[in-house]
């Protein structure tokens, strides 16, 4: 459905995507899930040699210059891979847009231009053990002592704990402030008082490092700080842009995988004299798939063109989290299509299936469960259309008894 959509740059930058997600060893995806890797920082130094890490920024600072378009595609391919390589491959454009849109100069220089090179890698730490999806309940503290602050607290469940040369923190800043006027977001790099001590065994997206992350006393660069001190909240409500639209491109991409592997594998079995493709049953959970994966690509294009194009940030914090809703969703539904389609052998690890579903499962629930979705969805569109009414023609009087006032109880 995409094809259609393309422009021959884009086509030509796709074909360098695949070309690349090629050449990934096998072995790295068989290690990782065996937990024999913990971080593979040589796949980020492969993907920035070939200039394919944060795309959309510019090219004074390692990027091309790519639309969001052109980068919801890209991650599509990638996400083939299954959720840690892709998720590792999205963050420097996930911490790249704070760094990009608030930072300053020296620290677009000194972390986002080093880690669009390959040279740094870098990790996001938002949830803590006491706040999932509460982001402005955060307890971690950063104390201001002249030029520095001193971070104390704890962060989990961040990918790239273990590997990561730098972090992305949100910490409190006036605890006597209001929860989302007391938040201050720093580049916080790996040193003294920055300590993982526990990766997760997780059940599907390993090998990616995920890991908590204990601040004691750890002292941060007032140069470090992003944006205006206390302002965090305005950098969080931009990073969900990039945090819900590279997880949706990356959730068709893993979809797209597991329905490849099962339609081939239904063009080959057979049962009951004939090839299993030809059951109802089976070529109809394709059919489904395909569909489910085409309505995703669709609104993940349309909320990245809106991100390109849009000015107004709620539509697009809205689109963003339909888009993830959605493209999550439809992921783990046609991966568990292609389970069926395959029975009992795609329960085994014969075929990747089995670990594409563990890896899909993360998907409904990482950067906002999907029931903060619905809350984020439902309050943009109230908010829309009660502040502007009816956007087309105002149907409610066309009823027959519309003018029946006293039959319209609202009390």
């Amino acid at each position: 459905m995409l094809e259609s959509l393309l422009t021959d740059a884009q086509r030509a930058l796709r074909d360098e995507i695949r070309a690349f997600v090629r050449q990934v060893p096998r072995q790295l995806l068989l290690d990782m899930d065996a937990e024999r890797v913990r971080f593979p920082r040589e796949f980020l130094e492969e993907a920035a040699r070939r200039r394919l890490l944060g795309m959309r920024f510019g090219t004074q600072w390692g990027g091309r210059g790519e639309p969001w378009t052109s980068e919801v595609m890209a991650i599509e391919e990638v996400g083939m891979l299954g959720t840690s390589l892709a998720c590792l491959f999205c963050l420097p454009s996930i911490v790249g847009e704070a760094i990009s849109t608030f930072g300053t100069g020296e620290q677009k220089a000194r972390y986002l231009l080093p880690t669009l090179q390959g040279k740094l890698t870098c990790a996001e730490a938002l949830t803590e053990p006491r706040g999932g999806s509460d982001f402005f309940g955060t307890t971690a503290q950063a104390r201001r002592d002249g030029d520095w602050f001193v971070l104390n607290g704890q962060k989990r469940f961040v990918v790239g704990a273990e590997g990561a040369d730098y972090f992305l923190v949100y910490a409190r800043t006036d605890p006597a402030a209001p929860p989302h006027k007391g938040i201050s977001a720093f580049l916080v790099e790996r040193g003294p008082g920055v300590d993982v001590e526990h990766v997760y065994g997780l059940m599907g997206t390993r090998g990616g490092g995920t890991g908590r992350i204990y601040f004691r006393n750890a002292r941060v660069p007032a140069a470090n700080l992003v944006g205006r001190e206390n302002g965090a909240a305005e950098i969080f409500y931009r990073m969900m842009v990039p945090e819900r639209l590279t997880s949706a491109a990356g959730a068709v991409g893993l979809g797209r995988a597991a329905l490849e592997v099962a339609a081939r594998y239904s063009d080959r079995r057979k049962a009951f004299g004939a090839t299993i493709r030809n059951f109802q049953g089976v070529s109809f959970k394709v059919a489904d798939g395909v569909t489910l994966l085409d309505a995703a690509r669709g609104l993940i294009y349309g909320t990245a063109y809106a991100a390109d194009n849009d000015r107004d940030s709620a539509r697009v914090r809205r689109m963003v989290s339909e888009s993830k809703k959605f493209a999550t969703e439809a992921g783990w539904q046609v991966v568990n299509y292609a389970m069926q389609i395959m029975g009992g052998i795609g329960y085994t690890d014969i075929y990747p299936v089995e670990r594409l579903l563990r890896d899909a499962r993360l998907i409904m629930i990482w950067t906002g469960t999907n029931e903060v979705m619905d809350l984020v969805i439902q309050h943009e569109y109230y908010k829309e259309l009660l502040g502007k009414g009816p956007s087309g023609r105002d149907v409610e009087p066309d009823a027959a008894q519309a003018e029946r006032s006293d039959e319209k109880v609202y009390e």
